[in-house]
């Protein structure tokens, strides 16, 4: 898999695949836990989720900013997984306690701070770094790179909530705590990896390390280059990032309803007993490895697909990849429309409408996400790059605080009642108009984005 590639992918690849095994591990019982244990409504758990995973991606700005500016992403990276190591074991501890109702809160809300902090030092910089091992010509081995990065951030997107939600997810509230510890122990794995490793690999192809403290900007010194004004191209090529962004924002509000809505369509309204098996009732966590199963067995054809046709030059520009994906992934909530046509009568569907619909998520999500993370690497000018991979993570920030809000609106209530909500005068009355909702937002801004993706591309000045 990394042949033709760096050793500093691998050491890249692993040490995300432990922090995303932290990070999903804990997003696949955190509703749950806050449900189960906390005894929190759907709406306040979506809330809170919002916020929370929208502040993650939020303080990937401030600490893409740090890096560039004081720390260097090395540094940046080290410090983030200390702090998220230290919030999943208080929560881990809040599992411990949860029946103490004022002390468990105290816990609960300083393991989601450490986690949000933590979270900004280390995902910008680690998805920059990748960037850094390849020359700027090499654009296609590039997006290649981004695409097996990405398999690392879904091998561990798959082992977390198994691992997590099968130590957590019980039925019994008290073992919350042992799926947080997982997590926790995942992460300290990932930076001793890190630790051990990067000296040797992380350098660019003539051998100079990568990710260090920034050079002191001195006028007399070469470096004074690095304080240029931008360029009209630069400055175009900047903007396309904010335009993408934007875009982006509606696909990940309406994916990240995995840990949300579609976890308590799991819970509540999906037949989960596996009869050949004893009468198993699989833990709604399991749901969640579906997607990055989907993305580990397809990504390498896609990572070949574009390597293929960009040799033969007929590879879609990054913008077109970019709204198919959105497309797809509406096609995904068709599924769950229909799904939920039919839970709406009282009878528990089948797990294949949730299986269906993640597969569609996950083809969505393989034009979409690895593309974006190359082409910002591509677009940005060096000596903002850190800070511009903020700029598309505070997008998520956004589309993740919006997830929770639309979650929010999730008809059906834990003791299995429904509340008629309203979107822009609409009346949110059942689970087809729930999951409509998405449909229409992926459609629209599919459509949208395929109509100005020409002028995208003369703004991105040969870079496709």
């Amino acid at each position: 898999m990394f042949k033709n590639h760096p050793k500093g992918l691998y050491v890249l690849f692993f040490t995300e695949m432990w922090e995303r095994f932290s990070y999903y591990g804990n997003r696949a019982i955190l509703s749950l836990f806050m449900i189960k244990a906390l005894f929190y409504d759907n709406s306040t758990t979506s809330s809170i989720y919002g916020y929370y995973t929208g502040f993650v991606y939020l303080t990937a700005l401030f600490g893409g900013y740090i890096a560039d500016k004081y720390w260097g992403n090395r540094k940046s990276i080290f410090v983030g997984g200390i702090l998220m190591a230290i919030g999943q074991f208080s929560l881990a501890f809040c599992g411990q306690i949860y029946s103490n109702r004022g002390l468990v809160e105290v816990f609960f809300i300083g393991g989601l701070f450490f986690l949000i902090i933590g979270n900004g030092f280390f995902k910008p910089n680690i998805s920059t770094m990748v960037g850094t091992l390849y020359p700027e010509n090499e654009i296609h081995r590039r997006d290649s790179a981004f695409t097996i990065f990405y398999m690392g951030i879904n091998v561990g997107a798959f082992l977390g909530p198994l691992i997590c939600g099968g130590l957590g997810d019980t039925g019994n509230p008290a073992d919350f705590k042992w799926g947080f510890f997982a997590a926790g122990v995942g992460m300290v794995l990932g930076l001793i990896h890190f630790y051990i490793q990067k000296d040797k690999y992380l350098v660019t192809p003539d051998g100079k390390s990568v990710g260090l403290i920034p050079i002191k900007k001195n006028k007399k010194s070469v470096d004074y280059v690095k304080d240029a004004p931008l360029t009209h191209i630069e400055k175009q090529r900047i903007a396309v990032i904010f335009i993408i962004s934007f875009f982006v924002i509606f696909f990940w509000a309406a994916y990240e309803q995995a840990g949300v809505s579609l976890t308590f369509f799991a819970e509540s309204q999906t037949n989960r007993v596996i009869s050949w098996l004893g009468n198993y009732n699989v833990p709604a966590s399991f749901f969640q490895s579906i997607n990055p199963v989907v993305i580990f067995i397809f990504a390498p054809a896609f990572a070949w697909l574009w390597t293929k046709l960009g040799n033969k030059g007929k590879e879609p520009s990054s913008p077109l990849k970019m709204s198919v994906g959105l497309m797809v992934l509406g096609l995904g909530y068709v599924v769950m429309a229909i799904g939920g046509s039919i839970a709406q009568t009282g009878i528990k569907v089948s797990p294949m409408w949730l299986v269906v619909a993640y597969s569609f998520h996950t083809f969505g999500e393989l034009c979409l996400s690895p593309i974006g993370l190359s082409v910002v690497t591509k677009l940005s000018p060096a000596k903002f790059m850190s800070l511009l991979m903020g700029v598309w993570f505070l997008a998520n920030a956004g589309a993740n605080w919006l997830a929770g809000a639309l979650s929010t609106l999730y008809p059906i209530n834990n003791d299995g009642t429904t509340t008629v909500h309203y979107l822009l005068g609409f009346a949110i009355k059942d689970l087809p108009s729930f999951f409509l909702i998405f449909v229409i937002m992926a459609a629209a801004s599919s459509l949208i984005l395929f109509f100005i993706y020409k002028r995208l591309l003369k703004m991105m000045h040969g870079i496709e």
